[in-house]
């Protein structure tokens, strides 16, 4: 171990990035200390750590950013340093405090660096004084949205409301016009206030169509500062990046880019300084695509950076690669950097994919569950917490992996990310690994064509692949190979009676509509019906032919009989439905033709409720927001069906709710008018 670091070091997160900094403290020789929620128990990165810690229940507020339990968990583990990771409290001034008065030693900035890059206002107030250029806006402290309102005009429209606090694009809004900010003002500052702690908000210029350009900052405490080149990270949605590269491609394609490359650089070094900034960060630039000579200073990110490999991959200190952590640890330490700008060089280009659980078809809806299978590919680098039997929960960000690219020039990265997401398989929740080949095969993607709405105009041209005839053929035969054979004849799965053969009737919820199956064996598998078209289903090991098409299909059963599906990137889940369900829907079928009326408002996801909109026996219109569910860190608003009258279910806000859970129901006015006349 070198004796200028750390013998021990607690990793303040979870997720992949608690398992990335662990394996780097190992390389380091520092024991590693792992904290964990109780929805983390068996979780990836506290099996790795030497040690681990509970610190709470699962709510994060109850367990990751409960300075207190943090501190103990320091305490009793005997952790000299902690490093945050990101998210959480990463970027929390009063953490960062707790931690210096406990004489602990924080892996980040100082205080001051955090209190003033962490606010927005004062940290775009602050770069402004040192010439560093920021986008037109107002940025004050304590403004009401009346004091908003008055100054949106001379701001001009559109305009982008953004939070004080935080980060990760949550509480951004675009706002259009004057009548649309007053309600846009409001949800910001509820996202704000759930997401921070703080619900201060300014206005900036909406520079429609730019590039998101973020430059990453190594400093020292003896004085040095380098710029480690840039990542763009424009492909965003709802202010989310989705995919990032480095380097970035507006420079690589322009014949100045060299020049703007080390002017950005340049800002970024001359922010940081000014803040007297120690250890790794970032800063970031919205630069217009239509003039990229010209940029913009956005904010200053405190700590380690989702995308921080991409740069790892590509930037060469006097040749050698890079390990930002292991900068972060030494910086910590005392320890000075060992290079100067001249040092510093970039080879060749990487991507990264950001695998989220969620189901893009529907709206990005989160998606939760239980980790069934999990094959990760090779040749590129995957930084994940994945493993089989992994809960995933409602309460933390859906974020699952990440996975990135090299090459020795973008259109061979690009190719190898498509061929990596080709390879990957996640069971047991619906992921965004489809949306990525996607997005990664859109000829402006293709031709680094990149600004932050992008992803937004694109969305309408992208198709998604959902489970059809093969795949429910598919289902049925393997939902039959798992049915018991026993020896008598009652007991056979083989369909058999007296004088022929009768098919075996399955039905399955392909998330669409209620199919039914009939299966036949064969001598060589099964001979599948649905409605008119047949399919015949052989295994030859690992591969599955359907129809004499023959094809890799990995697959998992959950236990209630869902079947999990993955076939070159693309994943699905089809249910068997029981005989219960099934009378259970037939009946519901029949009281809907008699002209019954189902007026339940469901919540799609699990969650918290953060707000109710109406009260009990209120009139509401078709459309008019009832209620908002947050589930990973997204607003959800549940919407009422009809016009009618609202009946609320005894919740509130805070309170939890599951997936299908009645959130209210509404009367529709139709019905109540018949009821009068009668």
């Amino acid at each position: 171990m070198n004796p200028q670091l750390f013998d021990t070091v607690l990793v303040a997160n979870r997720g992949e990035i608690a398992v990335r900094i662990i394996r780097t403290l190992r390389t380091l020789g520092i024991k590693s200390v792992a904290v964990y929620s109780d929805a983390d128990a068996g979780a990836l990165h506290v099996s790795l750590a030497d040690t681990a810690v509970r610190i709470g229940a699962a709510p994060a507020h109850e367990s990751y950013l409960n300075i207190d339990a943090v501190i103990n968990a320091c305490k009793v583990s005997g952790a000299q340093a902690v490093h945050p990771g990101y998210g959480f409290l990463s970027e929390n001034v009063d953490f960062a405090r707790a931690l210096e008065a406990a004489g602990i030693t924080f892996i980040g900035p100082p205080v001051h660096s955090i209190n003033l890059m962490g606010d927005k206002i004062r940290s775009k107030n602050h770069v402004q004084s040192h010439q560093v250029p920021v986008v037109p806006g107002i940025a004050e402290p304590g403004l009401t949205d009346e004091q908003l309102l008055a100054a949106a005009s001379e701001v001009g429209f559109p305009l982008l409301i953004k939070p004080s606090a935080g980060g990760g694009g949550k509480g951004m809004f675009a706002v259009e016009s004057l009548e649309d900010l007053p309600e846009s003002l409001a949800s910001a500052r509820r996202t704000a206030l759930n997401a921070f702690g703080d619900d201060t908000l300014f206005l900036e210029r909406l520079v429609r169509n730019p590039r998101h350009i973020e430059v990453q900052i190594l400093a020292d405490s003896h004085g040095n500062t380098v710029h480690l080149f840039e990542r763009e990270c424009s492909l965003q949605r709802r202010h989310q990046k989705v995919i990032e590269e480095a380097p970035a491609p507006l420079f690589e394609n322009l014949a100045q880019g060299a020049q703007i490359r080390e002017r950005i650089g340049a800002a970024a070094v001359a922010a940081a300084i000014s803040v007297g900034y120690v250890g790794a960060g970032t800063v970031e630039f919205l630069v217009s695509d239509e003039n990229p000579d010209e940029f913009f200073f956005m904010e200053m990110n405190t700590r380690l950076q989702v995308e921080h490999p991409v740069t790892e991959e590509v930037v060469r200190l006097k040749g050698q690669k890079l390990d930002l952590v292991a900068w972060q640890v030494r910086i910590a330490a005392g320890q000075a950097l060992d290079f100067s700008q001249e040092d510093t060089s970039l080879e060749g280009h990487a991507i990264e994919a950001r695998l989220y659980a969620e189901d893009p078809a529907s709206g990005f809806l989160p998606s939760v569950g239980t980790i069934l299978k999990v094959r990760e590919p090779q040749g590129i680098r995957v930084d994940s917490s994945l493993r089989d039997g992994l809960e995933i929960s409602a309460h933390y960000d859906p974020m699952l992996a990440k996975l990135i690219a090299w090459a020795p020039d973008r259109a061979a990265a690009l190719k190898s990310l498509d061929q990596a997401l080709e390879r990957s398989v996640v069971l047991g929740v619906l992921t965004n690994n489809e949306y990525l080949r996607l997005l990664l095969a859109d000829e402006d993607v293709l031709a680094g064509k990149l600004d932050t709405n992008l992803i937004e105009r694109t969305m309408d041209r992208f198709v998604f692949r959902t489970p059809g005839p093969r795949e429910l053929a598919l289902a049925a035969h393997l939902a039959y190979r798992q049915l018991p054979a026993t020896a008598t004849p009652w007991g056979a799965r083989d369909g058999w009676r007296a004088q022929r053969h009768h098919a075996i009737t399955q039905y399955f919820d392909d998330g669409q509509a209620l199919v039914e199956t009939r299966l036949k064996p064969t001598t060589e598998g099964t001979q599948v019906t649905i409605a008119d078209e047949e399919f015949s289903v052989t295994e030859y090991g690992t591969d599955i032919q359907i129809n004499q098409e023959r094809t890799l299909i990995v697959h998992a059963f959950a236990p209630d009989e869902t079947l999990w599906l993955n076939e070159s990137g693309f994943s699905a889940a089809v249910r068997k439905v029981p005989r219960e369900e099934l009378l259970e829907r037939q009946l519901a079928t029949l009281a809907k033709q008699s002209g019954h009326y189902s007026p339940d408002v469901l919540s799609p996801m699990p969650g918290t409720v953060i707000s109710v909109q109406v009260s009990d026996g209120q009139q509401v219109v078709a459309g008019q927001v009832l209620a908002i569910v947050e589930a990973m860190k997204m607003e959800h608003q549940l919407l009422a069906p009809a016009d009618g009258v609202v009946s609320l279910s005894a919740l509130k806000a805070g309170d939890t709710v599951k997936a299908q859970q009645v959130i209210a129901s509404v009367e529709p006015s139709e019905v109540k008018e018949q009821e009068h006349s009668a």
